[in-house]
């Protein structure tokens, strides 16, 4: 499958008043109730300590690193969401971005220059598509085989979900299954993971995994972040 990720931008500044969200402090209880909705960890304070006054910058950003590679650009995107959501970093400021764009091992010399120039025209091709068809929310995936048959699955919503879609459109496809679940290779595959994401993979439960992981934390075979709402872990 080729996936093609496109950018949404939700917040151009905060002349923008979504839901009762008008202000930084308004995000910020908002991402604490959605870290445990969601069961992933996220630290809403970076909204009250070093809010964004935009999400235009690292969707801009993530269009500057497409220019340099698309596999690059998924790791970035990763690395964007941790310094956000784990270690409350404003992604919106240049040197949050290009130290992100560093460890993904993007050229952060030509990361500037595009971002500063084409792609910006990128993200608003982005952004006129997404009005095109109509995307009012995220995410939104549409997904199409070689003879244009479409479904879309909007929001967030379990594994299978996507799976079934995916299954909808291409039968024959078979996921690939991590059969012993205690063993580090999909680490090899996903550097960082959440006990959600984790969980989601092997197809066991949240608490299941979080003693899988934290049995291999304690042996020393991963180390963790931790935050007020959870855990990330990471081979060492």
């Amino acid at each position: 499958f080729e996936i093609d990720y496109r950018m949404g931008g939700l917040l151009p500044d905060w002349s923008y008043n979504s839901g009762g969200i008008s202000k930084p402090s308004d995000v910020a209880h908002h991402w604490d109730e959605a870290s445990l909705y969601y069961e992933m960890p996220i630290d809403g304070n970076v909204w009250l300590e070093d809010p964004l006054d935009s999400s235009y910058p690292s969707c801009i950003a993530m269009k500057a690193a497409q220019m340099q590679s698309k596999e690059k650009a998924v790791k970035f995107m990763r690395i964007l969401r941790e310094e956000l959501y784990l270690n409350k970093k404003n992604i919106a400021k240049w040197e949050n971005i290009a130290e992100a764009a560093k460890n993904a091992g993007l050229n952060v010399e030509k990361l500037k220059t595009d971002y500063d120039g084409d792609a910006k025209k990128l993200f608003q091709e982005d952004l006129n598509l997404g009005k095109t068809l109509g995307v009012r929310g995220f995410p939104t995936l549409f997904l199409a085989d070689a003879n244009n048959n479409q479904l879309t699955v909007y929001g967030s919503k379990p594994y299978e979900t996507y799976e079934n879609a995916l299954v909808a459109l291409f039968p024959d496809a078979k996921a690939k299954k991590f059969e012993n679940k205690n063993s580090l290779s999909v680490f090899e595959i996903y550097p960082t993971l959440a006990p959600k994401e984790y969980a989601v993979i092997h197809n066991i439960s949240v608490n299941e995994a979080k003693i899988i992981l934290e049995k291999l934390s304690s042996k020393g075979k991963l180390d963790k972040k931790t935050i007020k709402n959870g855990s990330l872990y990471y081979r060492k």
